[in-house]
């Protein structure tokens, strides 16, 4: 599975983003998709993940009533749109593919093991 990110820019505090992963293979229905990001000096961090069959969803306790992650089976493609945008979030955004996740680990970056190259988010104050 390869993936690619992309929908990243420059926007002002409150503005809105739509980021795009496209993925290329099989992706199976028991697969988690997720985001995760990164700040300058800081760790990577869960965003959101989906599972590919369900739908069901998950997402970091400061982002959940400002993104919505969703997933088009036919574009083989997962959204992540990120509204009210804060200077905090700040980060290049990756997309990733976790082939064998449970539930319980799929908030955790060591369960995917397919990973994009990143899209960088920036909100200015």
């Amino acid at each position: 599975v390869q993936l690619q990110a992309s929908g990243g820019g420059m926007v002002q505090t409150g503005g809105s983003l739509t980021l795009s992963c496209a993925a290329s293979g099989y992706i199976a229905s028991n697969y988690f998709m997720g985001w995760f990001r990164q700040a300058p000096g800081k760790e990577r961090e869960f965003v959101a993940t989906i599972r590919w069959g369900s739908g069901h969803s998950a997402y970091e306790d400061s982002v959940k009533a400002r993104f919505t992650i969703s997933r088009d089976k036919a574009k083989n493609t997962v959204l992540l749109q990120v509204s009210s945008l804060k200077p905090e979030d700040t980060a290049v955004y990756y997309c990733a593919a976790a082939s064998s996740a449970i539930l319980s680990s799929s908030r955790s970056s060591g369960a995917y093991n397919y990973w994009g190259q990143g899209t960088l988010v920036t909100v200015s104050s």
